[in-house]
C-alpha cells in the first residue's frame, strides 16, 4: 500500500489546519479519491470512444443494443431505464447514432404505433470493433493493481452500490 501523498491528502491536512474542529475527514478522503479516479477513468474512455468517432454514451446504446442479442433491437423505453438517462437524453443519443447509419428506428411488428430501436449491420461492426479496444483500454486503467486487489475493489464497489441503492431517493 502506497504512502505516497497526494492532492486529496493536501486538502484533508488544508482543511484539519483550518477548521481542526472536523473531527473525522475520511469519508472526504475516500470520496475525494473516488471522484477523482472517476474524472481519470471517464476521461480516457471518453478519448478512447472519440477516437472511433463515438461518444461515452453513445458506445452505452450500442453495446446495451449489441448485449440483447440478435435481432440486436430493444424498445427506447428499455434502453434509456437500463442506461438510467432520462428519455430526452435517450433522445439525443439515439438521433445522432442514427445519423451516423449506427441505428434504425423501426415500427414494431406487434404494435404498429411503436417503435423500435434495432442495431444496424454498420452499428454491429462499429460496436464489435470498439469493445475489443474498450477491454483493452479498461485493462490499461487498471494496471498496477493485481488480481487480488481488483478482486477486494470489485467486492467493495459491489456491497457499496447495493447500499446505496437499498436507499430510498
Amino acid at each position: 500500500m502506497s504512502e505516497e501523498h497526494d492532492a486529496v491528502d493536501l486538502i484533508i491536512n488544508q482543511w484539519r489546519e483550518q477548521r481542526p474542529d472536523l473531527q473525522n475527514l475520511d469519508a472526504m478522503a475516500l470520496l475525494g479519491r473516488m471522484t477523482r479516479c472517476f474524472q481519470l477513468v471517464q476521461k480516457q474512455m471518453s478519448d478512447n470512444f472519440r477516437r472511433h468517432g463515438l461518444q461515452l454514451g453513445e458506445f452505452d446504446v450500442l453495446a446495451s443494443l449489441r448485449r440483447s442479442g440478435p435481432p440486436y433491437t430493444l424498445a427506447p423505453t428499455a434502453l434509456f431505464s437500463t442506461l438510467m438517462v432520462s428519455s430526452g437524453t435517450m433522445t439525443h443519443r439515439l438521433q445522432g447514432l442514427e445519423k451516423q447509419g449506427l441505428i434504425e428506428r423501426i415500427a414494431d411488428p406487434e404494435d404498429a404505433r411503436r417503435i423500435l430501436v434495432r442495431l444496424s449491420s454498420a452499428g454491429l461492426a462499429c460496436v464489435d470493433a470498439v469493445v475489443v479496444d474498450h477491454l483493452a483500454n479498461e485493462e490499461n486503467l487498471l494496471e498496477g493493481l493485481d488480481a487480488t486487489q481488483r478482486q477486494n475493489l470489485n467486492a467493495l464497489l459491489r456491497d457499496w452500490m447495493r447500499l446505496l441503492e437499498s436507499r430510498p431517493a
